[in-house]
């Protein structure tokens, strides 16, 4: 069974370069185009990971963090943030993100990531 990523983006354009990317390699992928409609599918999809971009409307990456870590169905559910603000790094941390990439995304470095974070989650 695929793992199911969630990615969570207001760059259109951005998302569905990482759609196919995913789905070539073989990763079943659920997208939201703000953090609104990104929590609403985490709470439908459960997806074992999200990808998610912090400067976004509705409802940024922060907020989406919080309010997803008080909801007991998805809060266990690792993040990796999209940011363009590499100094956030501490504070990610502190939010419970797993990882981080900075913009402009590098599709291999993300596949990797993603990869290594799978292999060690299933040890």
């Amino acid at each position: 069974m695929p793992k199911k990523i969630l990615v969570v983006d207001d760059e259109a354009d951005l998302v569905e370069i990482l759609k196919s990317s995913l789905e070539v390699n073989n990763y079943e992928v659920i997208t939201a185009l703000d953090g609104e409609e990104g929590l609403k599918k985490a709470k439908e999809g459960k997806p074992d990971l999200i990808l998610l971009d912090i400067l976004m409307p509705k409802k940024d990456g922060w907020t989406f963090v919080r309010e997803m870590k008080m909801d007991e169905s998805i809060k266990n559910i690792p993040v990796i943030v999209f940011t363009v603000k590499e100094q956030f790094k501490g504070e990610f941390e502190l939010e419970g993100v797993k990882d981080y990439i900075v913009k402009p995304v590098e599709i291999e470095k993300l596949l990797d990531k993603i990869d290594m974070f799978f292999n060690m989650s299933c040890k």
